[in-house]
């Protein structure tokens, strides 16, 4: 594959997870775009939003997504890349994009473990809040998200399973 490989989806779709082991397997470099940020910017994703706000973070996120253009390697957007400016556009344009699904409830099972602190937007949120909050930005998204190339069910799949899934998929459409 001559052009990158996007990953897309909500927060704990997998998107790092995956990209790793998908960019073991295909011998490529692995990015994640947040990662890239964060080292080029100096500071976590949360300070520059406390600092400068969304729409500066959205632009920067959106120049850093486009210094990408070209690079052959395996790359998993923050959540709501796509969804802001022309970005899926561009990603569409620029790679092949992959939509990392999963239902509201299969996201918040997976969000309700983690460090909710480190992610300032589910912080103080109970149970039923983060179902509710998942439930609505998923919505949002689910617009932006579906003009992926390829979109992957995650329900009830093994990480090996949607790899394979993947490179299947990349393997028929490079003939």
């Amino acid at each position: 594959m001559e052009t990158p490989i996007f990953l897309i989806g909500y927060m704990g779709s997998g998107k790092t997870t995956l990209g790793k082991k998908l960019a073991r397997k295909m011998d490529m470099p692995f990015i994640d775009l947040d990662e890239y940020i964060v080292q080029e910017i100096g500071m976590t994703i949360p300070q520059y939003f406390q600092i400068n706000g969304e729409d500066k973070f959205r632009a920067l996120e959106r120049q850093y997504l486009h210094q990408l253009a070209g690079k052959q390697a395996i790359i998993s957007t923050g959540g709501g890349t796509p969804c802001f400016y022309d970005n899926m556009a561009w990603i569409n344009r620029h790679g092949l994009s992959i939509y990392l699904a999963h239902s509201p409830k299969g996201l918040w099972s997976r969000l309700i473990k983690t460090d909710r602190e480190s992610r300032p937007i589910l912080a103080g949120k109970s149970p039923e809040e983060l179902l509710d909050f998942i439930t609505e930005k998923l919505a949002e998204r689910s617009p932006y998200y579906s003009q992926a190339q390829l979109s992957i069910n995650q329900l009830n799949s093994k990480i090996d399973d949607i790899v394979n899934e993947i490179m299947s998929h990349i393997t028929v459409a490079s003939r």
